[in-house]
């Protein structure tokens, strides 16, 4: 034991010794820590380089991921079985679920969606839309309810409501500031990625589960750039009626899409179909002939129009600002094509009629 610093010397809880180089181990005796010890005066002195370290007591070190075992009594598995429950509830009073998809980033899709929102909404349809881009959310912003107190009450989050009666759901609504990033809080920082993917999914679950969603013609869901996060959403979901993905005139959109075409089938759901987005804008391949390679439906090309973003970013969609425009033409026909395609779904008997 000698030139090594016992835990019990180090231990600032411990009496004083009566003189300095002296220290007294618990039973009285001289410990290692003697003053021949190169570590005598550790308690009062910093370490030499190189000098070995105590271990801290073990409940103040995080557990890693790899250390967890059990729930620790939190009874973690009920916790989700119930959220589970509440989910299947939600969503039993809604009609059709729809996720709007694309790999890349850029290309639209979450104009797209308040566009779709607002088509079905000028229709007389019930419509919500659950911003599932937790780190990047826009939806509030485009529909109008950004900044809208969220209600809490027995039945859950009452979602606010746009000027056409769409129901929002979006974490922009709870984050303090405009310049607030979505930070997530792991046990441990060097291990947050293991974490990250588990917390997003958590997060989504109980967006479904505890908004007070009512009864919906259509839940359109606005996903995150990303090949893998619809995987992610469907396991989430009782039932996913469809999805609709989104491209823009370019070979390196094609290139990701097409993945995410293939994503898309594999999760059984009907690929309602391909949109393309800033049509003309610049030239490139046809995502016509896109949609035709992967065998799924082409549901039409939406013109590139400024006015699209500028009312995006007023909160106004397109097809009810401007609805006589070409790329309000073009939403709107893409919409009617999917509530088409929808009617035609076979729709269980639990989901609740559309209004007459």
């Amino acid at each position: 034991m000698r030139g090594t610093c016992c835990a019990w010397c180090c231990d600032p809880r411990r009496p004083r010794s009566p003189r300095p180089g002296a220290a007294r181990s618990p039973s009285g005796s001289a410990g290692p820590c003697s003053s021949s010890s190169p570590w005598s005066r550790c308690s009062s002195s910093p370490l030499p380089p190189g000098a070995p370290t105590r271990r801290r007591s073990s409940s103040l070190v995080p557990k890693r991921y790899k250390d967890i075992v059990g729930d620790g009594g939190s009874n973690i598995e009920g916790q989700v079985s119930e959220q589970h429950a509440r989910l299947h509830a939600r969503l039993a009073e809604v009609r059709a679920v729809v996720a709007v998809v694309s790999g890349k980033g850029g290309v639209g899709k979450s104009s797209l969606t308040a566009n779709l929102a607002a088509c079905w909404a000028l229709e007389g349809r019930r419509v919500g839309v659950l911003d599932a881009d937790l780190n990047g959310p826009t939806m509030a912003t485009m529909l109008g309810v950004r900044g809208r107190r969220l209600v809490v009450g027995a039945e859950g989050v009452t979602p606010p409501e746009g000027a056409l009666g769409v129901r929002v759901m979006s974490m922009d609504l709870l984050l303090p500031s405009d310049d607030a990033p979505l930070i997530w809080e792991a046990p441990t920082q060097a291990e947050s990625h293991t974490w990250r993917g588990a917390m997003e999914a958590n997060a989504l679950r109980e967006f479904l589960a505890d908004t007070a969603w009512g009864a919906l013609d259509v839940l359109l869901l606005d996903l995150p750039p990303g090949t893998d996060r619809l995987v992610t959403v469907a396991s989430l979901l009782p039932v996913l009626s469809g999805t609709i993905v989104v491209t823009i005139p370019s070979d390196v959109s094609h290139l990701v899409v097409r993945k995410s075409i293939t994503i898309a089938a594999q999760t059984k759901a009907p690929v309602l179909g391909l949109v393309e987005n800033m049509s003309g804008l610049f030239p490139g391949p046809s995502g016509a002939e896109l949609a035709r390679e992967a065998g799924i439906p082409f549901l039409g090309a939406v013109p590139f129009d400024p006015a699209l973003a500028a009312a995006a970013d007023l909160g106004e969609p397109l097809v009810a600002a401007a609805p006589t425009c070409e790329a309000a033409r073009a939403l709107t026909a893409i919409a009617r094509t999917v509530a088409a395609a929808l009617a035609r779904a076979d729709v269980p008997s639990s989901r609740a009629p559309r209004p007459a």
